[in-house]
């Protein structure tokens, strides 16, 4: 391994030389040799030794795919609803905010994780789609915890309270939207707690030069927008398909969100997903 500008360098790859006064490259540690590939036995295991659904997670996922065949790959994959699950017990969390709702099994797993007196702003603007969840809620008996909204999302995350008072935030909807989405919750988001976005990797297209998107004809995609930290944002990743969990650190909040500056603060950085193919929500 090659030494440059503090990071390991795999040997023979040079590193640029700085032109003039500009910064130098940072070349990633990334090396192939660590990669596992995600087989259908490695993710059999992971599902064998992750927390398994419950009757009624299990039948939605079961009816989602026998009724909406053509949509069903919307839903959350049945790893992410014990994750979401984890992180509302982890925050302690009594408010949650839902952008892209589908037929529920994501607002479903967190809504059982919550205390009793804990509550869901779930956003959609389908009702068909929202039926199936509507009927689970109920069968689990969380839909006293779950307030549905019908209508554009930003609609709705506009009309909140400007105050930051929401724990969690899972963002899983049409995907030109996500920065819209994203900016309206950061200032709405107290101190400790967490954005969660899906889908924010577009199978890898997001390193692609222009990061354009050119599957399944879903509109071009813009590469995530990386910007210093709002008050001290770091985050992380997890899952196959790229979820984004940032988390506010800091013990206060300003008044109102800073702007998102475009080179990355050296403390920690935060990832806003661009455009992209649609999920739902505005679906």
């Amino acid at each position: 391994m090659a030494q440059t500008d503090g990071l390991d360098t795999p040997a023979g790859a040079a590193a640029a030389a700085p032109a003039g006064d500009a910064a130098p490259v940072r070349r990633s540690a990334y090396d192939p040799r660590q990669k596992t590939p995600v087989t259908p036995e490695l993710y059999d295991y992971l599902l064998a030794h992750n927390p398994p659904l419950d009757p009624v997670q299990r039948d939605l996922v079961e009816t989602t795919r026998a009724r909406l065949p053509e949509r069903s790959q919307m839903q959350v994959s049945e790893e992410q609803g014990p994750l979401l699950a984890f992180l509302v017990r982890l925050l302690g969390a009594r408010l949650v905010v839902e952008v892209g709702t589908f037929t529920g099994l994501s607002s479903l797993s967190m809504a059982q994780a919550l205390p009793a007196d804990g509550r869901i702003i779930a956003c959609d603007v389908s009702e068909e789609w929202t039926a199936l969840a509507r009927d689970a809620w109920g069968r689990a008996g969380v839909a006293d915890r779950i307030d549905l909204r019908i209508g554009p999302a930003l609609e709705t995350l506009r009309a909140l309270p400007a105050e930051p008072e929401v724990d969690l935030a899972f963002i899983d909807a049409d995907k030109e939207n996500y920065i819209a989405y994203w900016d309206e919750l950061v200032p709405r988001i107290r101190p400790g707690g967490l954005i969660v976005s899906d889908n924010v990797f577009f199978h890898g297209q997001v390193t692609e030069s222009g990061g354009h998107w050119s599957g399944g004809g879903d509109p071009g995609v813009q590469r995530p927008r990386v910007g210093g930290p709002p008050d001290g944002v770091g985050h992380a990743h997890r899952g196959r398909r790229g979820d984004t969990l940032p988390q506010a650190l800091s013990a206060r909040r300003p008044s109102a969100a800073p702007p998102l500056h475009e080179t990355a603060a050296s403390a920690g950085h935060r990832e806003v997903p661009g455009r992209g193919g649609r999920s739902h929500c505005q679906k």
